[in-house]
């Protein structure tokens, strides 16, 4: 009789757990219906910027971004305004202020969705955890961590018409090498913030696909990474291309960090389609990406084009041209002090060579130049040194003849790099020379320009 109770007692437990997994299963299938179902009444447009080093008013500027939105939400879209890193870092404005005049531009302009670039850390961690709280957005990353805790929130969630759109923020573990390494370690140098780079970018992909899954589960149907990743030949295994082709769930890709304009198709792990837009630097170019009431994903990259000669340039008018003009006034007059003075034009780029589009040609980063030559020497004289160099990577423009003033050497070397004197071997001079031109006669930002040394370099010895 007990045999049988038990028996009758399992059968009903075996019943009810096969009906709680069949109910569970319908619900699943419901709730995917119901995301798939969601339909919206309005285009969806994302505009985005990325790489914009601090250079707001070049090229389509920030002000022609904040009136092309203005133009979409008139014809009736719905519209997100999100940057893929590397602001507050590269021009005289960032330098002066440490990225704290392009937080206030930022939120002029109504970001709603950033990420951070490496370069965001050029002014130290606690200046960067700082402006993260006074940028009106806030910044979302799902992989920068402090001893394994997210330092910000990994995604957010923004909803049209009932349709959910999950944006994912992922960034580069390279920060940990091109920004400055001890700004990510404590005082004994133990690396307390890192990115789950761990096990040969298993954890990173780990990581990314458990947020992936998590946003699905909240009910996105569409499903952008914000990055800063890119897909630079020494950032792997990080760049996008592993995390698109390692991961599901992911429609889009946003991306900056290498600069380029890409505009790519490519395949996830289970053999379906992923966009990824690149959008280049300094405003060149901003990326459009369209979701329809017809369930299209459409992009579109507007490009900056040169004015010819004679052309009248649109003057806008709006409230972050307000705030960019506030901003250069309060450090014109500073600025304009007269330090200096040189007779002949200091280079980064070729003096007469021009690209087929009338840009100039850089040459700092695989030759020495004038300029690059005159910041080695300045090294070496202020610190007494036998022998100095510089990154040709970190001289950033011209100086025409004439009077040298404080912003020229603010724009120069934007980046409040600290000069340090060492105490080195000739093969450790060797071997940074040799580092340093490993890419010639391609670019590297790496390449030195020297003082106290002269170098031949012989590129077909690898």
């Amino acid at each position: 009789m007990k045999k049988h109770l038990i028996a009758f007692i399992t059968l009903i437990i075996m019943s009810f757990t096969a009906c709680s997994n069949q109910n569970v299963s319908e619900t699943n299938i419901e709730k995917n219906n119901n995301i798939e179902n969601a339909k919206l009444n309005h285009n969806v447009t994302l505009l985005v910027t990325s790489d914009i080093h601090g250079s707001v008013d070049e090229n389509l500027t920030l002000e022609y971004v904040y009136d092309k939105r203005e133009e979409l939400k008139s014809r009736g879209d719905y519209t997100l305004l999100i940057d893929d890193g590397d602001l507050l870092q590269g021009s005289l404005l960032s330098s002066v202020s440490k990225g704290e005049d392009l937080i206030d531009i930022a939120n002029a302009a109504g970001y709603d969705i950033a990420t951070f670039g490496n370069h965001e850390f050029d002014y130290g961690m606690d200046n960067f955890l700082k402006l993260s709280k006074k940028l009106n957005c806030s910044y979302i990353s799902c992989n920068f961590n402090k001893n394994g805790k997210l330092v910000f929130e990994p995604y957010v969630i923004k909803e049209f018409d009932s349709v959910k759109f999950g944006f994912i923020g992922i960034n580069t573990p390279d920060s940990l090498t091109t920004s400055t390494p001890k700004y990510f370690q404590d005082a004994n140098g133990n690396f307390i913030y890192n990115f789950f780079q761990g096990n040969n970018g298993e954890d990173y992909i780990n990581q990314i696909q458990k947020t992936i899954d998590e946003v699905r589960q909240k009910g996105a149907k569409y499903v952008i990474v914000v990055g800063h990743v890119g897909n630079k030949p020494t950032s792997g295994p990080y760049t996008y291309v592993d995390v698109i082709s390692k991961t599901r769930g992911i429609d889009v890709f946003l991306d900056g960090h290498s600069h380029d304009t890409d505009q790519v198709n490519m395949k996830n792990i289970d053999g379906q389609n992923v966009f990824r837009m690149g959008v280049g630097t300094k405003l060149n170019s901003l990326g459009l990406v369209t979701f329809t009431p017809a369930d299209t994903i459409e992009h579109e990259l507007i490009s900056y084009v040169p004015p010819k000669v004679g052309d009248q340039l649109k003057v806008y008018n709006n409230q972050v041209s307000e705030v960019v003009y506030e901003k250069h006034q309060a450090i014109g007059n500073t600025m304009s002090e007269v330090i200096g003075k040189t007779d002949y034009s200091l280079y980064i780029n070729d003096p007469v060579a021009k690209k087929d589009d009338g840009s100039p040609v850089r040459i700092i980063r695989n030759v020495e130049t004038n300029l690059g030559d005159l910041v080695a020497d300045a090294y070496k004289i202020r610190t007494g040194a036998d022998v100095a160099y510089t990154n040709g990577g970190g001289i950033r423009v011209d100086v025409n003849a004439g009077d040298i003033t404080l912003k020229d050497i603010k724009s120069v070397q934007p980046f409040g790099n600290i000069v340090c004197l060492l105490e080195v071997t000739g093969q450790q001079i060797m071997d940074a020379m040799e580092w340093g031109t490993r890419k010639v006669p391609s670019e590297s930002g790496g390449f030195p320009q020297v003082s106290g040394i002269t170098m031949e370099i012989d590129p077909s010895i690898s």
